[in-house]
């Protein structure tokens, strides 16, 4: 049930609150104690995403970003108005310009984007730009393959695929000898206080396949007014847009073959969980034998190698991480086949929008 516009408002305000308090969590203790807690408010303005007012010690966001973006767009907003604050309440900083030597250490600090809100878009908004205009050589040809992957014939969709991943790795592979590249972090899926089994196995794929790193970290769930967990990733703009879109393809085929699968069945959640999951390790097992027979020992090694660039942006952005190993086993062995089969004819395809003879395979994103 969607939540009225005033309680929506006041758990979003709480939201921010939460996140700020997190956000001044990783400061050193001296700066800690500079950052007094400021109101929040959402204002009704089209031209900037948010500001800081240190008269009134307040942090302002745009209304309209705050009720209609994710909330990975939301908190990098805050936390730029943030590191003004911070800015403002280190020595020496009266005399300096907003954007000046004291904010990009405040952002530094805090890991925060220093680019002004008045010329920044929105992250999704910068990926589709990028997208839009930035293809060129090996982009352009990744996705005229994955285009090529609607075919209905399925050797020919797979082939498209799989010529479009190994192209990913050798691109991949070429990126890792440039001394500098840029990074970006993106939430996946929405922010909850519980995810299932499923969540962590389909994380893992992306990790071990799509050339990302991915963290659960703390965001707030404003449908329940209380911090919950969220998948982030993080990797190269191209690297990311394709493990976000492989994510998203993946799970929208999943619900759409579950209720497919339940139609004249009655099945408990947890057969949920062992079908996605079947699907998960099924469409696993085809990657890995396709990168076994078409990648040479060495690229195989290089690809599983670390990425120094990454675990340092990574080292920056979460410094306070652990590993939890999450258990489970399978309860019911004949749905987690099932799903396993359906996983193994499972193919990754772009651009699709007809919904007439495609494949059942095969689900056209929204």
């Amino acid at each position: 049930m969607a939540l009225p516009d005033q309680a929506r408002e006041r758990r979003i305000l709480l939201g921010l609150a939460h996140e700020w308090e997190l956000a001044c969590s990783q400061l050193a203790p001296a700066y800690r104690a500079r950052m007094q807690k400021p109101s929040f408010r959402l204002a009704d303005t089209t031209r900037l995403l948010g500001q800081w007012s240190p008269a009134r010690r307040e942090i302002s966001l745009s209304r309209h970003l705050a009720e209609n973006h994710p909330w990975d767009e939301i908190r990098e907003v805050l936390r730029h108005e943030t590191a003004h604050q911070l800015a403002d309440a280190m020595p020496g900083a009266d005399n300096q310009p907003p954007h000046g030597p004291a904010f990009q250490q405040a952002c530094l600090m805090l890991r925060a984007d220093p680019s002004s809100t008045t010329s920044r878009r929105p992250l999704r908004t910068r990926l589709k730009q990028h997208e839009a205009h930035g293809h060129g050589g090996i982009q352009s040809r990744i996705h005229k393959l994955l285009s090529l992957a609607q075919s209905p014939n399925r050797h020919e969709a797979e082939a498209a695929m799989l010529k479009a991943h190994d192209l990913m790795t050798r691109h991949h592979l070429d990126a890792l000898q440039l001394k500098q590249r840029d990074f970006v972090s993106l939430f996946l899926g929405q922010p909850a206080l519980r995810h299932f089994r499923e969540a962590y196995v389909l994380a893992n794929l992306l990790q071990d396949f799509y050339f990302v790193q991915g963290i659960w970290v703390s965001a707030f769930v404003v449908a329940k007014g209380k911090p919950g967990r969220v998948l982030e990733i993080s990797g190269t703009i191209a690297n990311v847009q394709h493990a976000a879109y492989v994510f998203d393809f993946i799970r929208r085929f999943t619900e759409r073959e579950w209720t497919s699968y339940c139609r004249g069945r009655r099945l408990k959640r947890f057969q949920q969980t062992d079908f996605a999951i079947g699907i998960l390790e099924g469409f696993r097992s085809k990657l890995q034998t396709a990168v076994a027979n078409t990648t040479s020992p060495d690229i195989r090694a290089l690809v599983t190698a670390d990425d120094p660039q990454l675990s340092r942006y990574l080292r920056h952005r979460h410094p306070h991480t652990q590993t939890i190993q999450r258990g489970g086993s399978r309860q019911d062995p004949s749905v987690y086949q099932d799903g396993c089969a359906l996983g193994r004819d499972l193919v990754i395809a772009r651009g699709i929008h007809q919904t007439g003879n495609t494949s059942r395979r095969r689900l056209p994103p929204s």
